[in-house]
This record gives C-alpha cells, sequence and structure tokens, in this order.
C-alpha cells in the first residue's frame, strides 16, 4: 500500500512539474508565450534592462541592485509560470468572447496578442514589485508612475519573447 502511494505522489509531481503546455488540450497566446518566456535571450534582456531601471529608479546600489533584480525575476518566473497562462484564459472568457463575436475573429488575433503582451507585463511587475517593497525594501509604489516605467521595463523581456514568436512560430 505504501508503494502504491508513492507511485501515485510521484505521477502526481511528474504531471504538476511538466511545462504548462505539455498536458493543454487548448492553445492560446498567453500559454505559447509563457514557453518563450523562459528563453536565455528574453531573460537576458530583462535582467539587463531591469538592473539599470532598479538602480535608477529606485535609487539602489550596484550589488543591492542585481540581487533585488535576480530575486525578483526568479519570483516572477516561478509564479509565472502558472499566472500568464490563467491570465490569458481569464482574457479569453470573458473579453475575449466578445472580441471574438463583435469582429467574428478567433484566439490568435491581434487584439488577443496585445492583450496577452500588457497581461504578462503586468503580471510580471506586480509579482516583482512585491519582491522589491516586501524582500529588499525598496521603494516600490503599484499605484504610480514607477509601476509604469518598470512595465516599460519587462515590456523588453515580453517583447522579445514574443518577436521570437512572430520570428520562429511555434512548431507541433
Amino acid at each position: 500500500m505504501i508503494q502504491g502511494g508513492l507511485v501515485h505522489k510521484f505521477y502526481v509531481a511528474l504531471v504538476a512539474f511538466l511545462p504548462v503546455a505539455a498536458h493543454a488540450n487548448a492553445v492560446w497566446p498567453a500559454l505559447y508565450l509563457e514557453t518563450r518566456l523562459f528563453s536565455w535571450w528574453a531573460i537576458s534582456v530583462g535582467l539587463l534592462i531591469e538592473y539599470l531601471f532598479v538602480r535608477k529608479l529606485l535609487l539602489t546600489p550596484p550589488q543591492k541592485a542585481a540581487a533585488a533584480t535576480v530575486t525578483a525575476n526568479i519570483a516572477s518566473a516561478v509564479l509565472g509560470v502558472l499566472l500568464i497562462p490563467l491570465a490569458g484564459i481569464a482574457w479569453e472568457v470573458f473579453p475575449g468572447l466578445v472580441f471574438y463575436h463583435v469582429f467574428n475573429m478567433g484566439t490568435f488575433n491581434p487584439i488577443t496578442w496585445c492583450a496577452t503582451f500588457l497581461l504578462a507585463c503586468t503580471v510580471n511587475v506586480a509579482i516583482e514589485g512585491l519582491v522589491y517593497k516586501k524582500v529588499f525594501r525598496l521603494g516600490f509604489i503599484f499605484k504610480s508612475k514607477l509601476f509604469l516605467w518598470f512595465m516599460l521595463a519587462n515590456a523588453a523581456s515580453v517583447g522579445v519573447a514574443m518577436a521570437s514568436l512572430a520570428m520562429y512560430p511555434v512548431q507541433p
């Protein structure tokens, strides 16, 4: 009986840690984007630009800025694996359905791609902002121009990931 329980736990853990795209019966733009956000080029661009923003906008010394940027991006990567596709589903369920019926278009349309871009940036900034504010005690303010500046910083890495989808589409 114990061994059967261990096997069951192993299977549950295996499924839980597989990439979201590996066990999806349906796809939507946020799911495709999530796979590219873990590419080295998107991560590199994001870390470099966000480091500069943390240094300049939060007036942080170099070592603390580096630690804060890496920690915030690790947190947004871990939580974003789930939250970005969920934000995409939320879009598909309400606003997306309205656009599909009004404009007679499917899931992969320019409006949904723009929404996916903005949702991914927003999810990342929200998570990273919490890390800056709560873990590193930096002066990050959510309802401010600072939030918009960090949206711009995140737009670089999310933009690189989206551009890679346009240049090298996901192959089935």
